[in-house]
């Protein structure tokens, strides 16, 4: 039987690669929220505005998370 392989690198790469889906899905939640709370509140369209930076920065807080991550990764098994 062969000894696994170190799987740092490859984890980084996974984890990476759905970056940009989590991105997308941050900014529609956002987005999503705000825009429902406009319709139930009635104060259209400062909580779709609210609600998309919200998301948008939430996206972007998660992509510079994972890039650290992978880079901790990548240097841990380098």
């Amino acid at each position: 039987m062969a000894p696994p392989e170190d799987p740092g690198p490859w984890r980084s790469l996974a984890a990476l690669s759905s970056i940009g889906m989590a991105l997308v899905l941050a900014t529609v939640i956002g987005l999503a929220g705000g825009y429902f709370l406009d319709r139930w509140l009635g104060t259209a369209p400062w909580l779709t505005l609210i609600g998309l930076g919200f998301g948008i920065a939430a996206g972007f807080v998660n992509l510079f998370r994972a890039v650290k991550a992978a880079e901790r990764d990548i240097d841990d098994a380098g």
